[in-house]
């Protein structure tokens, strides 16, 4: 068996307790640019056989046009204005996992929406982890600076606070994406089932807010 497999009773029962816990609310991934929102967020969705949505992929569909053109054309206000308005609209047509833009849990009724109808899981990345997968990427338009580095550091200062209010804390670093998958299984079970049996021990990087 392989570092990653899972026995397959197991696995069930896990994902069929969350998803029935869950009922119509939404698994909404939060953090930073680079913290692994979209890949582990696709994982995390065939895992628990939810549909996975891309809030960004969703912007661009809505908006006819790239985010950083969307930045560039019309500013950084009317790209959060519409990002509030497609993340609402993907809670309201939940259950689903769903992978938001690093600003996007910052404004306060998008926070407020996704503590309603959803359960919020920051993939807590550091800096140095941000900046080697990011750095690379010509489509961040928040690092289109002189000095990238010093931006990743500016922003995690001032967001870092609210991402911690999110349900549940998973560090994003650089192992398996499905030992990362499997972490976001378990923490989801301890939140939302909480008189299941464990499965197993729990596992290292995993923080519930009470």
């Amino acid at each position: 068996m392989s570092e990653t497999a899972v026995p397959a009773h197991i696995g069930a029962s896990q994902e069929t307790d969350i998803a029935s816990a869950l009922g119509s609310r939404s698994i909404v991934l939060v953090g930073m640019m680079g913290a692994g929102k979209s890949t582990i967020g696709r994982r995390l969705a065939a895992r628990l056989r939810l549909p996975f949505l891309d809030a960004d992929i969703e912007i661009e569909a809505a908006a006819g046009m790239s985010i950083p053109d969307i930045f560039e054309t019309h500013g950084e206000p009317h790209f959060r204005d519409g990002e509030a308005r497609v993340i609402a609209r993907l809670l309201d047509n939940g259950p689903a996992v769903i992978a938001t833009g690093g600003g996007a849990f910052m404004r306060d009724d998008t926070r407020a929406r996704i503590r309603d109808k959803a359960v919020s899981i920051w993939l807590k990345a550091d800096a140095d982890v941000i900046l080697k997968r990011v750095k690379r990427r010509a489509d961040r338009p928040l690092l289109q600076t002189d000095d990238p580095a010093a931006t990743i550091s500016r922003l995690l200062e001032a967001r870092e606070p609210v991402y911690q209010t999110a349900d549940l804390t998973i560090a994003s670093r650089d192992v398996p994406h499905d030992r990362i998958v499997e972490e976001c299984i378990d923490a989801l079970r301890a939140r939302l089932c909480p008189d299941a049996p464990a499965p197993r021990p729990t596992t290292d990087g995993i923080s519930v807010t009470p």
